[in-house]
């Protein structure tokens, strides 16, 4: 049965109902071998961290830069601050030294804690937060610079609480964290919500997401804690799905669900996926400024499963709003908007997502991809995203990214694999079978590789910088 968490008021609290009713289940477990955390050590190691951070100068009400992996100390240390009244703000071990410290000065934060580490600034700085902020976060950064996004302990609460509801998490769950959790996928729905739901993460010895993903690795780690549901970005699942098509890994362990989001995921590859666990395969939507979640495939006991959406509102309301500002009618595509408590920034009001799409009769939400990148060619608007939908249907393709090419011209990156290997006449044949002809690309290059943001999504201003 699923935890309620509504008495959560943020970090400083997301282990109480845990460590008073449960303090010797397992909280975190390790992919290296390490003995298992419980609910009473993680609660102990966070008071430690508090103590830490408060005697290393960092007060009440400033901002504390995270710059670890997917880690227990990690953990400790993001709910130490919380219990210290620090605003913790999670940046990407894998960034550089002028990277970090740029966001650092972004960020207005006093200090910041590397490995065992903690470095304090002399000089006062002036933080970026409000005194209601429990956390910060930056966006993936996929079309362009990446953006700070503070959220306060009610949008805290409000996407743990989402999360838990729509899977019906409870202490009988377990998860293995394959996203990072400096951003808001790994962060709240594989760690926070788990925590907060009295289950258990599993930490990989490898690197989520990165070169060091292994499928049969991950494999292993969801039989070790006995997973029941994880959460990926698409190019993670299709990585799981080519190496069981060629007979690499093993029967995938029984889940009760499966969870992918941070990227549009092909309905075919989604029916497939199904096959290969035997469970559901639910689409989410999210973005960094609704504290992740904004809508999701329900599991199969609260509703139908559309593949090709993303599933209804959960914990928030979603509109589709034509250029002129007016709601559209079910089926008539729009910019996204939304609105709820985990929604950051607006004041209550309606955040404009910049993501174009449409809601059918149900309220079931599809997806054209972001208002940004969409291309004019002669006069017509493209969605890179529902070509590339159709490229991923040509045999041997396993995934493409389309972009503009000087004024009117349309390419396609495309990765090719598989005994029946396509080459790119192949590719512009199948196109031209199936799209209208202002769709087509007009060159089409084969590349080993997609490059990939930190969180594993696609990177267009890379594609575009890259190959147009």
């Amino acid at each position: 049965m699923a935890t309620s968490v509504t008495a959560v008021t943020g970090l400083a609290d997301l282990l109480d109902r845990q460590v008073r009713t449960r303090p010797h289940a397992p909280a975190l477990t390790f992919g290296d071998g390490q003995l298992p955390l419980s609910y009473e050590e993680l609660d102990a190691l966070a008071e430690r961290e508090a103590e830490r951070i408060a005697a290393a100068g960092v007060r009440a009400g400033e901002v504390l830069g995270l710059v670890a992996g997917n880690s227990a100390e990690f953990v400790g240390a993001l709910l130490g601050a919380g219990r210290a009244g620090v605003v913790p703000a999670p940046l990407d071990p894998g960034l550089s030294e002028s990277e970090l410290r740029a966001r650092c000065v972004v960020l207005g934060a006093r200090g910041v804690l590397h490995g065992d580490m903690i470095g304090v600034g002399s000089i006062p700085v002036r933080p970026r937060v409000r005194p209601d902020d429990a956390l910060v976060l930056f966006t993936a950064g996929a079309t362009g610079r990446a953006r700070m996004v503070p959220l306060t302990h009610g949008n805290v609460v409000a996407a743990v609480n989402t999360v838990c509801a729509t899977y019906a998490l409870g202490p009988e769950d377990a998860t293995v964290a394959v996203m990072p959790f400096f951003h808001g996928h790994g962060l709240f729905a594989s760690l926070l919500a788990t925590l907060a739901s009295g289950g258990c993460v599993l930490l990989p010895s490898r690197p989520p997401v990165g070169g060091g993903f292994s499928a049969e690795a991950l494999w292993g780690d969801l039989r070790a804690v006995g997973a029941s549901w994880f959460t990926a970005v698409p190019v993670i699942h299709e990585a799981l799905l080519e190496r069981s098509e060629a007979g690499d890994i093993p029967v995938p362990p029984p889940l009760r669900f499966v969870r992918s989001c941070g990227a549009p995921l092909n309905a075919a590859t989604q029916r497939a996926l199904e096959r290969m666990f035997g469970a559901p395969v639910l689409s989410a939507y999210g973005m960094t400024e609704a504290a992740h979640q904004i809508a999701s495939e329900p599991l199969p006991r609260d509703g139908a499963l559309k593949h090709g959406t993303v599933g209804r509102a959960t914990g928030v309301r979603v509109r589709v709003v034509d250029r002129e500002g007016r709601v559209c009618a079910a089926g008539v595509r729009g910019e996204v908007w939304v609105r709820g408590p985990a929604v950051a920034g607006v004041g209550g009001g309606w955040l404009r997502t910049g993501d174009l799409g449409w809601l059918d009769e149900d309220g079931y939400l599809s997806l054209a991809g972001r208002i940004e990148s969409l291309i004019v060619r002669r006069g017509r608007v493209i969605s890179p995203e529902y070509v590339e939908d159709v490229l991923a249907g040509c045999p041997s393709v396993v995934e493409a990214a389309v972009f503009a090419v000087g004024g009117e011209g349309l390419g396609a990156a495309v990765v090719v694999r598989g005994e029946e290997c396509v080459g790119v006449d192949d590719v512009l044949r199948y196109c031209r079978g199936r799209l209208a002809s202002v769709a087509v690309p007009d060159r089409v290059v084969v590349v080993s590789a997609l490059p990939r943001t930190a969180q594993g999504g696609l990177d267009r201003s890379t594609v575009a910088a890259r190959y147009a």
